[in-house]
């Protein structure tokens, strides 16, 4: 296939994706206010609990409509994921080998359940996270809150949480295709903490360090998985190497003379061990 050719091939993929998320993005509109409400929840959650006002608070007129299509948006994404994933997928999948598209299909059959888990990793720790903060504000004080910027931290949240879980599994492609070895993976455990923790610092506050601990254990749980699974995939590839080395050494039948002259060569190691 000619370069013109992929070209109008990506064409043809990017065209359906973008029908398919504007498809769901217009479906994803009646939802939106639902998801809203559902975003609104810790908020009223810390009112009855502090007994202090804190509403989202729009800035100007168009914010309200702002945030609904950025919700509508991020939703027609997600409902869409699996047309433009198999779209990607049609369009990577006439230049890989047989091996390579049993890799892909493994990656992306774990990366996806991985992302989501992270996302709702995310959205459960969230309201914690909204409860916390608050707290920090006196009893006697009005907490408006920018839908906009609450909006964000939100979908941050989830996403660095989505990515963050994804992570480790990027450590096991890379072993499997040979980039990486496991030792590498173990002795890098340092990177893996200071990566995490990252990841923690840029939705907790700085000065919310149990908050920072709690987002970034997950991650490190998973990359201690991904430390074994690389480490059991070295350690059957040393295996199977090793066992095509002991084969390589046996006689071939098929080979005329090769019995022979082990025969000949085990009968001089004999006759050698008697003198």
């Amino acid at each position: 296939m000619s370069i013109a050719q992929h070209l109008v091939e990506l064409q043809k993929r990017i065209i359906i994706c973008a029908i398919a998320i504007v498809a769901a993005a217009i479906g994803a509109w009646f939802i939106a206010p639902f998801v809203l409400d559902a975003l609104r929840e810790p908020l009223l959650t810390v009112m009855q609990k502090t007994g202090r006002q804190t509403q989202i608070n729009y800035s100007d007129v168009s914010s309200p409509l702002n945030v609904r299509m950025h919700i509508t948006m991020v939703l027609g994404i997600i409902i869409a994921a699996p047309i433009w994933l198999y779209e990607l997928w049609r369009f990577l999948a006439p230049g890989m080998l047989r091996k390579e598209k049993l890799t892909a299909v493994g990656f992306v059959g774990t990366a996806i359940p991985l992302f989501l888990g992270g996302c709702l990793f995310g959205w459960w720790a969230f309201p914690n996270l909204v409860s916390f903060m608050s707290s920090f504000a006196s009893a006697d004080d009005v907490q408006l809150i920018s839908a906009d910027t609450y909006l964000r931290f939100v979908m941050n949240l989830m996403l660095f949480m989505g990515l963050g879980f994804v992570l480790p599994l990027l450590l096991v492609l890379l072993n499997f295709v040979g980039v990486m070895s496991a030792k590498t993976i173990i002795k890098g455990w340092r990177v893996a903490i200071v990566v995490a923790l990252i990841f923690a610092a840029f939705i907790t506050p700085p000065t919310d360090i149990l908050s920072m601990f709690l987002l970034s254990s997950p991650m490190l749980g998973l990359y201690l998985i991904a430390c074994l699974i690389s480490w059991l995939h070295d350690r059957r590839a040393e295996k199977r190497a090793q066992t095509l080395l002991e084969d390589d050494a046996l006689p071939d039948p098929d080979i005329p003379g090769t019995s022979d002259l082990t025969e000949t060569s085990g009968a001089s190691d004999a006759g050698s061990t008697t003198k």
